[in-house]
Formats: C-alpha cells, sequence, structure tokens
C-alpha cells in the first residue's frame, strides 16, 4: 500500500510538472515540436485593411512552415484584451487562457508587468531572429515608454508620428512647424484640421505630442507623474486645446473615430492636415488608392513621437510555444521587409541593416518607399514617450472636459 501510494503520488508530481512546463525559447528546436498542431490566438488592431491582410499572410506562411494556425482576433483597443486577462487571473484560470498573443506597447505593457501578466521574462532576446534586432541604435527596443521590456514583448515595428497634407490644396510653406504653429494654422483654416478622440491611440498620441512641446519640463514626462501635480503640469496642455478646439473639423462637437475615419475626411477634402504613427503611411494610402497621389509627408523641426510596437505572450496562454514561433517570425528579414513595403503596410522595421546577410539587405534596398515617405534624415529629431501614467490620467482629464459621444 505505502508503495503504490508512493506511485501515485510520483505520478501525481510528474503530472503536475508536465502540465506546469513552460517552452524554454533557448530550446528553439524543442519550441518548434511543441508549435506543430497549436492555434494562436492573437489580439491585434483590427481597424486597417492594410494591416489585417499582412497578418492573414503571416498566418499563412506559420502554418505553411510550422504547422502553426493563427487566428486574429480583431480588437479595437488593447486595453480590452488586457482586461481579459485580468479577469481570467481573478477567476484562477492559470493555465488554458484565452489569447496567446497581444499587440502592445506603452500603457498597456506597464498595466501588465506590474500585475504580473506575462509570459517570461526574458524570453523575447532568445528567439533566433533577435540577431537582426537594431538594439544599438534604437533606445525604445528595449525600453517601452520609459519601461524597460525585461525581455517580456518582442519587437516587431517602429513608429514617429509624421503629419500629411494634400499639396495639391495645401502649399508647402504654409504649413505649421510646431504645436503652437498649428495653433495659430488652425485659426486661419478654420475647421481643416482635428484629431481622433481618445482614447484612440492616435489621437491619444497627438495630445503627448502637445504636451511634450507645451510643458515647461519635458524631463518631468519621463517619471510617473503623481495625482497632487498633474493639474499643474498639465496645464499648458489643456490651454491649448481650449484654445485650439474651437477652430477644429465640426468645431470639436464630435471628432473622427480613428486614423482611417480621419483620412478620410482628408481624401474626401474635407480636413486639410491629419497624421499617422507611421512615416510611410501616407505612401501606402496612395498605394492602395484611399488617398490622393498629390499627398505628401512633413514633420516638426523640433521632433516628434517616436517608439516602438511589440507583441507579448500572456502568462497563461495555452499556446506559448506557438506565439514564440509567431513573434520569432516577425521578426524575420523576409516579414519585415515585406512589412515595410508600403504597397503591403509600409510599417518600419526593427532589423538593423548591418547585422543582415547581401540577400535579405537586397530585400530592403529593393523597396519603392512611395513619393510621399520621407527619408530618414528627413523625419527630424525623435521625442521620447512620456511614461504610462501620464496617459491614462490625460485622457480621464480629457474626458471630463471634452467628452463627446461620436
Amino acid at each position: 500500500m505505502k508503495r503504490l501510494s508512493a506511485a501515485l503520488a510520483a505520478l501525481a508530481l510528474s503530472t503536475t510538472l508536465a502540465v506546469a512546463a513552460e517552452p524554454d525559447p533557448s530550446d528553439w528546436t524543442a519550441v518548434l515540436g511543441d508549435a506543430r498542431g497549436e492555434t494562436v490566438y492573437w489580439n491585434a488592431w483590427g481597424g486597417s485593411q492594410s494591416i489585417n491582410a499582412y497578418i492573414d499572410w503571416v498566418g499563412g506562411e506559420l502554418q505553411e512552415r510550422f504547422g502553426v494556425k493563427l487566428v486574429h482576433v480583431k480588437i479595437d483597443d488593447t486595453a480590452n484584451a488586457v482586461a481579459t486577462v485580468v479577469t481570467e487571473k481573478a477567476a484562477g484560470k492559470d493555465e488554458d487562457g484565452t489569447i496567446d498573443l497581444i499587440w502592445i506597447n506603452g500603457e498597456n505593457f506597464a498595466s501588465m508587468k506590474r500585475q504580473g501578466l506575462l509570459f517570461g521574462p526574458d524570453w523575447a532576446q532568445q528567439l533566433p531572429n533577435w540577431r537582426y534586432v537594431d538594439v544599438e541604435n534604437q533606445p525604445t527596443i528595449t525600453t517601452d515608454f520609459t519601461i524597460p521590456t525585461d525581455g517580456m514583448e518582442s519587437p516587431w515595428g517602429m513608429a514617429k508620428l509624421v503629419f500629411f497634407y494634400d499639396s495639391a490644396r495645401t502649399d508647402a510653406g504654409d504649413l505649421p512647424d510646431s504645436a503652437d504653429e498649428l495653433l495659430a494654422w488652425s485659426k486661419d483654416n478654420r475647421g481643416r484640421f482635428s484629431y481622433p478622440q481618445p482614447p484612440d491611440f492616435i489621437g491619444s498620441s497627438f495630445l503627448k505630442q502637445i504636451l511634450s512641446e507645451k510643458i515647461a519640463d519635458p524631463a518631468k514626462l519621463l517619471k510617473p507623474v503623481e495625482a497632487d501635480e498633474f493639474a499643474e503640469l498639465s496645464k499648458p496642455l489643456f490651454d491649448y486645446l481650449d484654445e485650439l478646439h474651437p477652430n477644429l473639423w465640426r468645431s470639436a462637437k464630435a471628432f473622427p473615430k480613428d486614423y482611417p475615419s480621419m483620412s478620410q475626411l482628408l481624401a474626401d477634402g474635407e480636413l486639410d492636415i491629419t497624421f499617422a504613427f507611421n512615416p510611410a503611411e501616407a505612401s501606402s494610402a496612395i498605394a492602395n488608392d484611399l488617398l490622393p497621389d498629390t499627398v505628401r509627408s512633413f514633420t516638426f523641426s523640433g521632433g516628434t513621437l517616436s517608439n516602438t510596437h511589440f507583441v507579448a505572450i500572456p502568462y497563461n496562454a495555452a499556446a506559448k510555444a506557438g506565439a514564440l514561433v509567431t513573434a520569432n517570425f516577425l521578426l524575420s528579414p523576409e516579414a519585415q521587409a515585406r512589412k515595410q513595403d508600403p504597397q503591403i503596410w509600409g510599417d518600419p522595421t526593427v532589423l538593423a541593416m548591418d547585422r543582415l546577410d547581401d540577400a535579405d539587405r537586397a530585400r530592403f534596398a529593393s523597396l519603392d518607399l512611395g513619393i510621399a515617405t520621407l527619408r530618414p534624415d528627413e523625419l527630424g529629431p525623435a521625442l521620447p514617450e512620456p511614461h504610462p501614467s501620464w496617459m491614462s490620467m490625460v485622457e480621464e482629464e480629457w474626458a471630463r472636459r471634452y467628452g463627446v459621444a461620436n
């Protein structure tokens, strides 16, 4: 009887260990074996046809090459995916979660890291394709909105705030070169500018751009903001918006829902200046017949916001091995070059060209980045993203002051 009890205990222990075992990215052969046959549920923004088509292509390649099925769960707000994982943790669902991969950055990453909702640390740097990543020249690859990533998320694209205008209607010499000049321009061109309503990512990014230019001490943005100092420090932003809003499209009584909606207003001639977080966005839209070929890009000479976007794996993901394979494929030179092609998406690469072999460098060199894409030396300085604590307070205060139901 004692031997039977010991055997049962050993069996229970071995079963527990098997269930608790996590994929080890340093043993990539084992990861590939475990991933085959898995279904990866990837929660990613679904508001762009070109991005959705790119993710569909990724899914096809993963199935063919690695036997991994990718399901794109289209979301409009990453916070909803975070909330799902929070709910699952509260319910004790520490295994077999419903989300395997999340397109994430900024405040959502900070929130998941703080609450212990992420797989890791240190898996990203162990991916085979990490050797190509441009860590030396892109500090935001290892620091997300001032928060160290600690290998809990893998980069897959770069972003920089860039403005667009239609050169057939607007003279380049009349374009604003700063937040203050944009305010003056809006007074002379009433109703010809707007921004998506926060918490839409692009709309919130516009608020951060203005805050970065108007705050008295920009260094304050790199540290957590305390509630008792927020009102005073953010006053220049909201004073600016109070003056700007009467000049906006529909007098700020309504806002575009998101970037595609705002871009359509440019195409329709209702707006004269728009913006996005992708230097190639206009060229991509032109290539896909979404904007006229007279649209061009510009930035502020004093700098615009810049960051990296990532994928992360929840701590309770059911298909962690498949998620690792997906993240690694997204870093492959083939996938990165295809993503940077404006005919496909136009999202800038996170790879360093000097780390690639001749054939892979040729992939990027052969890309036609499009007539509306600024060269790297034309993009101007990169402004760092504020600490995530800023954005939650800014969005709450914006909603209290201006909240509009579109």
